[in-house]
């Protein structure tokens, strides 16, 4: 096979893996190789958009991750719509905290290497597959997070094989940990995880599940100021992806802002949320 417009490597199959083939055919387009010229010594939060806070959460049936939508540059708000919840490919999601230039194109790296893989293997990879491919992106970008420029994604998806929704962590290296039921990361998610603990049951429906997560960013957003709340006057809402059996959808933003206004109304009644029932197992 030959074709003149075209490199004879671009002919040949082979690499399973599109990161790969990229990395040797042309490593300059691959995100987080070098620091932009003029920027040595500035503060990294200073030079881009940060995002955050990205949570997940499982229910019987699937899984929904969700992210605020504030970027942030130091104290400077950057962008208050910005979406950092993408899907990966039909089963899976990736939320991206940090650098948000960097995060966007590795997201975008992600899924052309799932369906890369996807068209030259001829079958899907496995949830843990996936999860493994984005760890050696992440590492990719090890030079970049050592000067400040970081990214963090929370990956959740639905595993055909085990039949439940299954949610991944990373740290800046690459490591990779599964968490159980719940997560979050970005700088609001220590508030994030602290109110999913009180409102989070292994028994919840989806609609009640993506409750508790509006509540874990409502929460993160209290108390802390790069994370975004509901915004009542623009009508901007989380970005919610929803991952089940039957494939991964975002939900419907009228949804989404039902679910808000409904926690908001909740919220002047009692500012701090719902109360959690101590003893364990009731509801909220």
């Amino acid at each position: 096979m030959s074709d003149p417009r075209l490199p004879a490597a671009y002919l040949q199959p082979g690499m399973s893996s599109f990161s790969d083939f990229l990395a040797d055919q042309a490593p300059d387009l691959l995100p987080g190789r070098v620091l932009p010229q003029g920027t040595e010594g500035r503060h990294a939060g200073d030079l881009a958009p940060h995002g955050t806070t990205i949570v997940a959460a499982t229910f019987p049936g699937g899984v929904v991750l969700a992210g605020d939508r504030r970027a942030t540059m130091g104290n400077i708000i950057a962008q208050r719509d910005i979406e950092k919840v993408f899907p990966a490919d039909e089963y899976s999601a990736v939320g991206i905290a940090g650098t948000a230039g960097l995060a966007v194109e590795m997201v975008r790296l992600f899924q052309t290497e799932l369906e890369h893989y996807e068209k030259i293997e001829g079958s899907t990879l496995s949830m843990d597959g996936k999860a493994n491919r984005l760890t050696a992106l992440i590492r990719n970008n090890l030079g970049m997070a050592m000067q400040g420029l970081a990214v963090v994604p929370l990956f959740a998806g639905y595993d055909l094989r085990v039949g439940q929704g299954r949610i991944f962590s990373y740290d800046v290296t690459g490591g990779r940990y599964e968490e159980t039921a719940f997560h979050s990361v970005g700088s609001g998610s220590l508030f994030a995880r602290g109110s999913l603990k009180k409102l989070y049951r292994d028994d919840l429906d989806v609609t009640t599940c993506v409750e508790v997560v509006v509540q874990a960013l409502y929460d993160a957003a209290d108390d802390d100021s790069a994370t975004g709340g509901p915004d009542l006057t623009r009508r901007i809402f989380p970005v919610v992806q929803v991952i089940t059996a039957d494939g991964g959808h975002r939900m419907p933003d009228d949804e989404v802002a039902a679910i808000a206004d409904r926690v908001i109304t909740g919220r002047m009644i009692r500012p701090d949320g719902p109360a959690a029932a101590l003893g364990g197992g009731g509801p909220a």
